[in-house]
C-alpha cells in the first residue's frame, strides 16, 4: 500500500488527470487495498490535500494537464519561459516557471500558430513535472492564442489645433486620457479606432501616445462592437482563400444519402435569425410494442459536406471556434457562402443534412436511436411564436396545413420527452434573460425579456435528445469525440454556498455526492418569495464552467452521463467534430473524421474551443455594456431601480431593474462607517453601525458617471441598508449629503465582475 506521501506524488506527476483506478493500477493493488486506497483519498480531500475535479484527482498548487499561460520571460539560454495565467499566488505562493517547448510543424497545422514569442498568451501541455517542486515544468505548445499587445486600444477624440486624445476602451483605464501631440496622428479621424503606443513621458501633463494603426470609425453607433472584437483578438475579416474556396464549394448531391424530401421537416427559430441549421419532425409510433410512443427526427445542416478536414476553411473556422453574436453584428464562424447559403435549411430547397431518428416511449424515454446522411426539404420556417400561436388555436397561412399532421405531434412528443425531463431533474435555474433592441441608428431602443415559450422548450429538449445519441452512438462505436461537459461545484464552493444559505435560514446537509436535485429543493422552497432572485444568483455561482473535453466526467447541469454537441455545426466547431466521428464510425462518407484525431488531439482541439467560447462570452457582455452605456449617458443624475448582483472589498456591483445594466458602487462612498466584506455573507457590513448591503437586496441608486467607451457605470446608493442580527446600533440613513462621504471624492468607475 503506498504511503500518503507517495499517492500525492503520482498525483502531481500526473497533472491532475488521473482517479483512483489509475492510481491502483499504477501501484498494483488488490481489491482489499483499493478500499484503503478510497479511504486515504477522502482523507486528502476533506483536509484539503487534494482537490476532486472532474472526477478526477488534483494536489492544491500544481499545474493541470493543459494550462493557459502567459510567455513572461526568457532564461539564459534564451528558452521562453510561461507563467499560468490562472494562479492564486496568496494560497499557493509564487507561481510555478514552465519551459517552453515549440513543436515540430505539420502540414496541417501551420507553424506560425505555435511559435510564440515574449508576452504571448499560449495554450500548453504540460509534459513534463519538476522533481521534488524543484526546477521547471516544460510545457508543450498546443497554440499560440493571444499575439502581445504591446500598444493600447482606444477611440482618438480629434482636436480644433491639431493632435487629440486618446479615450482608453479598458474599464481600468476609463478616464485616463491620453494626448496625441500634432503629427502623431497617422491619419486617423475623429472617432476612429486605433492602437497608439507609448511615447516617452513628460514630468506633468497627460501621457503622450502615437497612433501606430487605425482599426474602424466608430462615428457609427453600429460598429460599437467593433471595440470588442479588437480587444479581444477576434478574427472578423476571412481571408482570401477562405473565401475563394467557399465560393467555390457547389451544392451536395443525393449520391450517398437517404432521400428524405418528403418528410415535413420544420425549422423553428427566432424571428431574426440568418441561418437555419435544425429541423425536427415528429409522429406518433405505430409499433405494438410501443404504445403511445413516438418517432422523433431531428435534421442538422451537414457542414461536413463542404468544410472537409485541414482544408483552408477548416483551419479558419478552428481558429474561431463558434460563431460571436452581438447586437449590433454576427462574427460567423463560416463564410455566408457555407453559413446562410448552402447549409442555411431554407424552406422548400433541397439541403444535405445528418440526421437521427429516435424512437420515444410513452414515458418520454428514448428506446433507440439511429443516425442517417441525408438529403431533405424543410417544409416550412416557423418563429417560435408563430409555432406557438398556432397550437393555441392562432393560425396563419403557413400553418394551417401543418397544424394536424405537423405541429400537433410535435407538441405530443415533446409532453412525453418534458415528462421524462422533469423526471430526470435538471438544475431548474430561474433567470431570465435580456435582450437589447436596436433602433436604425444602431443605438439602444429598449430591452426586453423574452417571453419563454413551449416552443422554444420543445426545441431546446429534442437537441439534448440528439446530442445525447450522439455521444451514445460515438462511445458504441470507440470512437474518439469531443464532450460537452460541466463538473459538479467543488467542495470549496458548496462550503460557502451551505454558509451563505445559513444566513438566510436555509440548511442543506453535508453530502458526499451533490446532485442538482439538492438545488432545485432549495430552489422550490423559496419560489415566490423575495430572496429567490438572490438564492438562484448564489447558486448559479457555486456551479462550474461548461466546457469542451476529450474525457467525460458528465453534465450536472443538466444530469446527464454524457452529452456531446451535435445540433449546430454552422456556429460551433465542436459539432463539425461530432458530425465528422459519426461519419467515421458510421462509414458514411469520406469526409469524416481524420484517422490521426486520437484522444489527446482532440483534447487540445477542446481546450483551444473552450478559451474561443469564453472569449466570445467576455466579447459579447462587454459589448452589451457599451451600448447600454451609451444609452445611459445622457440620464446622469437620475435615479433607478435594481439589485445588489455582487459584493468585494472594493464595493457593490449593482443591476438595474429595467436594462440589467451593471455598475458599481465603491465601498468609499457608502457612508459614514467603515464597511468589512463578510464573505459568508456576501455583503458589506458597517463596523459602527452594523448596516449590512448583501448581494440581492433590492436599492434604489442614483448614476453617477457613465464612461460609453468603457462600458462602465457608477452609481450612488439612495437605499438605507439591513442592520446584522444582533447588532444595537441603527442603519445610517441616506441622502444625498450624508455625513462620512469626502467632498469631491467621485470614485473610480467600477470594473463589471
Amino acid at each position: 500500500m503506498p504511503t500518503k506521501k507517495q499517492i500525492l506524488s503520482f498525483i502531481a506527476a500526473n497533472g491532475g488527470d488521473v482517479g483512483k483506478r489509475e492510481i491502483a493500477r499504477a501501484f498494483g493493488l488488490s481489491g482489499a487495498q483499493k478500499m484503503e486506497l478510497k479511504a486515504v483519498l477522502r482523507e486528502l480531500a476533506d483536509d484539503g490535500t487534494v482537490d476532486r475535479r472532474r472526477r478526477k484527482l488534483h494536489v492544491p498548487g500544481a499545474l493541470p494537464g493543459v494550462v493557459l499561460a502567459d510567455i513572461s520571460s526568457r532564461d539564459s539560454d534564451g528558452e521562453l519561459i510561461a507563467t499560468p495565467l490562472e494562479w492564486d499566488t496568496e494560497e499557493h505562493g509564487e507561481p510555478p516557471r514552465i519551459l517552453v517547448r515549440v513543436p515540430r510543424s505539420s502540414g496541417r497545422t501551420p507553424r506560425r500558430s505555435v511559435t510564440p514569442g515574449l508576452s504571448d498568451r499560449v495554450l500548453l501541455r504540460i509534459i513534463e513535472e519538476p522533481i521534488d517542486g524543484e526546477g521547471l515544468h516544460v510545457g508543450r505548445v498546443i497554440k499560440v492564442l493571444e499575439k502581445a499587445r504591446r500598444q493600447i486600444l482606444g477611440i482618438f477624440r480629434a482636436l480644433p489645433e491639431g493632435g487629440g486624445r486618446i479615450v482608453p476602451v479598458e474599464k481600468k483605464s476609463a478616464g485616463r486620457e491620453l494626448q496625441v501631440p500634432a503629427g502623431a496622428e497617422e491619419g486617423a479621424a475623429d472617432g476612429d479606432l486605433v492602437t497608439v503606443e507609448m511615447l516617452r513621458q513628460r514630468v506633468f501633463g497627460l501621457p503622450m501616445a502615437r497612433v501606430k494603426e487605425k482599426l474602424g470609425s466608430l462615428n457609427n453607433e453600429k460598429a460599437v462592437s467593433l471595440i470588442a472584437l479588437h480587444s479581444h483578438g477576434i478574427p472578423h475579416v476571412f481571408p482570401e482563400a477562405v473565401l475563394k474556396e467557399a465560393e467555390a464549394a457547389s451544392h451536395a448531391t443525393l449520391k450517398g444519402r437517404e432521400d428524405w424530401r418528403k418528410l415535413p421537416l420544420l425549422t423553428i427559430d427566432p424571428p431574426d435569425a440568418k441561418d437555419h441549421d435544425d429541423a425536427v419532425h415528429a409522429v406518433e409510433d405505430t409499433d405494438p410494442d410501443n404504445p403511445g410512443g413516438f418517432i422523433v427526427s431531428v435534421a442538422i445542416a451537414d457542414v461536413a459536406a463542404y468544410v472537409r478536414p485541414g482544408t483552408a476553411l477548416d483551419r479558419e473556422a478552428l481558429m474561431r471556434g463558434n460563431s460571436v453574436y452581438f447586437p449590433d453584428r454576427v462574427v460567423p464562424m463560416l463564410p455566408e457562402r457555407i453559413s446562410n447559403d448552402l447549409c442555411s435549411l431554407r424552406p422548400l430547397e433541397d439541403r444535405p443534412a445528418m440526421a437521427v431518428r429516435m424512437v420515444i416511449g410513452a414515458n418520454g424515454r428514448k428506446r433507440s436511436h439511429s443516425f442517417h446522411r441525408i438529403m431533405m426539404r424543410s417544409a416550412a420556417r416557423l418563429a417560435y411564436a408563430q409555432a406557438q400561436d398556432a397550437i393555441e388555436g392562432r393560425t396563419d397561412d403557413i400553418t394551417v396545413p401543418l397544424l394536424e399532421t405537423v405541429l400537433k405531434p410535435l407538441y405530443a412528443a415533446y409532453a412525453a420527452v418534458k415528462a421524462a425531463r422533469d423526471a430526470r431533474g435538471p438544475l431548474e435555474l430561474n433567470l431570465p434573460e435580456r435582450k437589447i433592441l436596436l433602433k436604425a441608428d444602431g443605438t439602444v431602443d429598449r430591452v426586453v425579456v423574452p417571453q419563454r415559450l413551449d416552443a422554444h422548450r420543445l426545441i431546446e429538449e429534442f437537441m439534448i435528445l440528439a446530442n445525447v445519441a450522439t455521444a451514445e452512438m460515438l462511445e458504441s462505436k470507440r470512437t474518439p469525440l469531443v464532450y460537452r461537459v460541466h463538473d459538479a461545484p467543488s467542495l470549496e464552493k458548496l462550503s460557502a454556498l451551505r454558509d451563505f444559505l445559513k444566513t438566510i435560514d436555509i440548511a442543506i446537509p453535508r453530502m458526499d455526492a451533490v446532485r442538482p436535485s439538492h438545488f432545485n429543493h432549495i430552489l422550490h422552497k423559496v419560489e415566490g418569495v423575495d430572496v429567490e432572485p438572490l438564492v438562484n444568483q448564489v447558486i448559479l455561482r457555486s456551479q462550474c464552467q461548461a466546457e469542451y473535453s476529450a474525457d467525460n466526467y458528465g453534465h450536472f447541469g443538466l444530469n446527464l452521463r454524457r452529452y456531446a454537441h451535435f445540433t449546430s455545426p454552422i456556429r460551433r466547431y465542436a459539432d463539425l467534430i461530432a458530425h465528422r466521428a459519426l461519419i467515421r464510425a458510421l462509414d458514411l462518407g469520406r469526409d469524416g473524421l481524420p484517422e490521426e484525431a486520437t484522444p489527446e488531439t482532440l483534447g487540445e482541439v477542446a481546450a483551444a474551443i473552450s478559451v474561443t467560447e469564453r472569449r466570445a462570452m467576455a466579447a459579447e457582455r462587454e459589448t452589451v455594456d457599451r451600448l447600454i452605456a451609451h444609452h445611459l449617458v445622457d440620464q446622469v443624475g437620475a435615479t433607478f431601480n435594481g439589485r445588489i448582483s455582487g459584493a468585494t472589498r472594493a464595493g457593490l456591483f449593482i443591476s438595474l431593474d429595467e436594462t440589467g445594466a451593471d455598475g458599481f458602487i465603491p465601498a468609499a462612498t457608502l457612508g459614514a462607517d467603515y464597511y468589512r466584506y463578510d464573505e459568508a455573507r456576501q455583503a458589506l457590513v458597517g463596523a459602527r453601525t452594523g448596516e449590512m448591503h448583501r448581494i440581492g437586496d433590492t436599492v434604489e441608486v442614483r448614476l453617477v458617471e457613465a464612461a460609453p467607451v468603457a462600458g462602465a457605470l457608477r452609481f450612488e446608493l439612495l437605499s438605507a441598508g439591513t442592520r446584522v442580527k444582533g447588532s444595537k446600533a441603527r442603519p445610517s440613513g441616506r441622502n444625498t449629503g450624508k455625513i462620512g462621504r469626502t467632498p469631491g471624492r467621485s470614485g473610480k468607475v467600477g470594473k463589471k465582475r
